[in-house]
C-alpha cells in the first residue's frame, strides 16, 4: 500500500512544480529571480499581483505572505541599490505601501483560491489574478490623497499594468510546469513510500 507524504490540505492548492516541503524555498527562489528581472525591467511596476497569485496557488497563507515579502525586499533593495531610487521620506513611504499592498493581494489571492471550485485551475488561477490585482492597485490608489501620484490611475495605464501582471502570471505557471514535468528534484519518488 503507497503512503502518500501530501498533507490533508495540498488538495487545495493550484501549483505542485514540487514535493510540498520544498515548495516555500522553490517558491521564495522563482519569486525573488523574477522579482530581480521584473524589477530590473520594470522598475515600478513590478507585477506583485501575479506573485501573489503564484505564492497563493503553491503555499498556505502565511509562508506566501513570508515569500511576497521576501520577493518585496528583493525589489526594494534593487531600487534603492541598484536603481538609485531617492532616499526621501515619500519614496520609501511609497515603499512600504507597495509592499502593504503586495500582502493584501496574497490574501485576496489566497481568499479567492480557498473559495473557487478546484477544476478548471486556468480559470480559477485568472479570477484570482483579478481579485489580487484589484486588491493590490486599491491599496495604492488608497494612498495617493497622503502620497500623491493619482495621475498614475488612469485607465490606460492601469490597463496596461494589468495584462503585464498577466503574463508575468502565465510565466510563472508555465515555469512551475515546466518543473514539475521535467521533476529535477524527484519528487515522484518522494511522493509515496
Amino acid at each position: 500500500m503507497a503512503l502518500s507524504i501530501l498533507p490533508p490540505h495540498a488538495d487545495r492548492f493550484r501549483l505542485h512544480p514540487v514535493a510540498p516541503r520544498l515548495a516555500p524555498m522553490f517558491c521564495f527562489a522563482l519569486l525573488a529571480v523574477s522579482c530581480a528581472l521584473a524589477s530590473l525591467a520594470l522598475a515600478c511596476a513590478t507585477p506583485f499581483a501575479a506573485f501573489a497569485v503564484v505564492a497563493a496557488a503553491m503555499l498556505p497563507l502565511r509562508p506566501a505572505l513570508l515569500v511576497v515579502s521576501g520577493a518585496w525586499l528583493v525589489n526594494q533593495s534593487i531600487g534603492f541599490g541598484v536603481l538609485h531610487y531617492p532616499v526621501a521620506g515619500s519614496t520609501i513611504a511609497w515603499g512600504f505601501v507597495i509592499g502593504a499592498a503586495a500582502l493584501v493581494a496574497t490574501a485576496a489571492s489566497s481568499a479567492a483560491l480557498r473559495a473557487l471550485a478546484h477544476g478548471r485551475t486556468p480559470l480559477m488561477l485568472a479570477i484570482a489574478f483579478v481579485l489580487a490585482y484589484a486588491a493590490y492597485e486599491l491599496v495604492l490608489l488608497a494612498a495617493t490623497p497622503v502620497l500623491g501620484g493619482a495621475g498614475a490611475f488612469t485607465a490606460a495605464i492601469v490597463a496596461r499594468i494589468g495584462l503585464t501582471g498577466a503574463v508575468w502570471l502565465a510565466g510563472l505557471v508555465a515555469a512551475c510546469e515546466i518543473v514539475r514535468l521535467v521533476d529535477p528534484f524527484g519528487r515522484k519518488g518522494a511522493m509515496s513510500a
